[in-house]
């Protein structure tokens, strides 16, 4: 199927009342694109992220739109009509789209990725011929956490060093580090995650692995602030707590882990840009933790560390 891309300017999505004549219009699927959003979350979301793409940024630059999609056929070109008529003055900007364009191209940049001795990591559309290999599959359309970052790799041949029997993964996105550890011979294991979705997604990748809810918790809240998921995860103690996230969620966590770890837990940490290193080490060492290893892959950096006794 063949779509058409409607985009239409506008100066402030938020005080103009477009969204609101195009909801009394029936138009369903409108996606926001607005430069002051981007903004916005780069000012007061900087606890979420470390790096942001300079070719994203320049994309964004200036731009401030609405944008939805109808069916390339007659009905489509009649709802065209209809809008257009009913938003006089509006400038409708249409370019057409082939459905192969956005829904399933992306498909053919995943590829199956050897990580460390123990693991492959497959999309779950694909079938590959048995290595000897652990195979993680994995839908890598649904959240963060792929295999394919610096950071996820470091974290998952790091786990081969850290055999354990319980696992916490904080932040963890697709589930991927919590999958994994469960892979590598874990019992179970405990993943939190900001992202509200993250519950539904891990568990549905966990169940391509032939993990069920009996292994594997997930909980969407923030650890730092929500007291009663900080004491639902403390009604356990860790051999292995995994946190992939950014340097200053990692920094503002450190004082905590030590509380979660079983005795001789292991604490494996990465995320963390360049010239961020140093503060987490020391924010490691201040929470009493021992740094045994640190990894770096292009600008990435990545801890192993060791709690008290």
């Amino acid at each position: 199927m063949d779509w058409l891309e409607i985009t239409i300017p506008t100066t402030s999505p938020e005080m103009d009342p477009l969204l609101s004549a195009l909801d009394d219009l029936g138009v369903d699927g409108v996606v926001i694109n607005d430069e002051a959003v981007v903004n916005d979350f780069l000012e007061n979301g900087k606890k979420y992220w470390d790096y942001i793409d300079e070719d994203f940024l320049r994309s964004m630059r200036g731009t401030c739109n609405v944008q939805f999609y109808l069916e390339d056929n007659p009905a489509g070109q009649k709802e065209l009509k209809r809008l257009r008529a009913a938003l006089p003055g509006r400038s409708f900007q249409v370019r057409r789209v082939r459905d192969e364009d956005w829904e399933n191209n992306w498909k053919q940049y995943y590829v199956p990725i050897e990580i460390g001795q123990k693991l492959v990591i497959v999309p779950e559309w694909l079938s590959v011929p048995d290595s000897g290999r652990i195979q993680l599959r994995l839908d890598p359309g649904l959240i963060f956490g792929t295999g394919s970052h610096a950071t996820t790799r470091m974290c998952l041949a790091a786990m081969e060093k850290a055999p354990a029997r319980e696992v916490l993964d904080l932040g963890c996105g697709s589930g991927i580090l919590a999958i994994a550890a469960l892979l590598l011979g874990a019992e179970h294991a405990v993943g939190v995650d900001i992202d509200e979705k993250a519950p539904g997604v891990v568990r549905q990748n966990a169940a391509l692995n032939g993990i069920g809810p009996d292994r594997l918790a997930v909980y969407a809240g923030d650890i730092l602030s929500d007291t009663k998921l900080k004491a639902k995860i403390a009604e356990k103690r860790y051999d292995l707590i995994l946190a992939n996230i950014v340097a200053d969620v990692i920094i503002a966590l450190a004082p905590a882990v030590p509380g979660y770890l079983a005795q001789d837990g292991l604490f494996i940490c990465s995320g963390i840009i360049d010239g961020r290193e140093d503060e987490v080490r020391a924010a490691l060492v201040q929470a009493g933790l021992t740094p045994l290893e640190h990894k770096k892959i292009d600008n990435w950096n990545c801890f192993l560390a060791k709690g008290a006794k």
